[in-house]
């Protein structure tokens, strides 16, 4: 199955090859959870805190689908 993946604010340097606002394709097989794609890109699970796939709030447990966007957002504090 074909994804896209992208990952914001803090989240990016651990996906440097990907400039402002690109998606990483993914190739992965059925039954790949966001937790795996969180781990299979080197992203650190407690630094993930929103999940988002196709516009919409999800679990790091949910399973993917074929064409599905993803996106992993960490905490952000502002002041």
């Amino acid at each position: 199955m074909r994804i896209e993946v992208a990952a914001f604010a803090t989240l990016r340097r651990y996906m440097p090859e990907l400039g402002l606002g690109e998606t990483k394709t993914m190739e992965v097989e059925p039954g790949t959870t966001m937790a795996d794609i969180v781990e299979m890109l080197g992203l650190p699970k407690d630094e993930v805190q929103i999940v988002v796939r196709n516009h919409r709030h999800a679990n790091l447990s949910d399973a993917v689908t074929e064409g599905d966007r993803i996106a992993f957002v960490p905490a952000i504090g502002g002041g």
